[in-house]
């Protein structure tokens, strides 16, 4: 999920049980997030992860967070502005460029608000970087 409105990168700490990154690889921080409800919460710690988007390999730095989201990852304003990229709520997507052409990557599916994180969107290949 692309978020222009938050401020860090967000990773849910069920999403790195899913995909089977222990929390050793979790580093401390003192980072303190206001959530969608309002509610400030404390993180468990900050991780840097490798993810693939389009054509691209991002390093992400995302603050860890026990509790339960309807996404995988949020990628707020630091990836936004790492990569360049304008997204789009209305359209479900983001553009970037790369060696001067326009990368255009779609949202999977028309997501329901009633998602439930227990069933995984997320799938790792084996010997592939996340």
């Amino acid at each position: 999920m692309v978020d222009g409105r938050s401020g860090v990168d967000i990773c849910p700490l069920s999403t790195l049980q899913r995909i089977k990154i222990g929390t050793e690889r979790i580093g401390p921080n003192n980072v303190c997030v206001c959530a969608f409800d309002g509610i400030k919460r404390d993180t468990i710690g900050e991780i840097d992860l490798i993810l693939t988007i389009g054509p691209m390999d991002f390093e992400v730095t995302f603050q860890v967070l026990d509790m339960d989201t309807s996404y995988n990852f949020l990628l707020g304003r630091p990836w936004i502005h790492a990569a360049g990229a304008v997204p789009s709520t209305l359209y479900q997507m983001v553009k970037f460029e790369h060696k001067d052409q326009e990368i255009v990557v779609h949202g999977e599916d028309k997501q329901s608000i009633y998602w439930d994180p227990s069933v995984p969107c997320l799938e790792a290949r084996e010997g592939a970087r996340i």
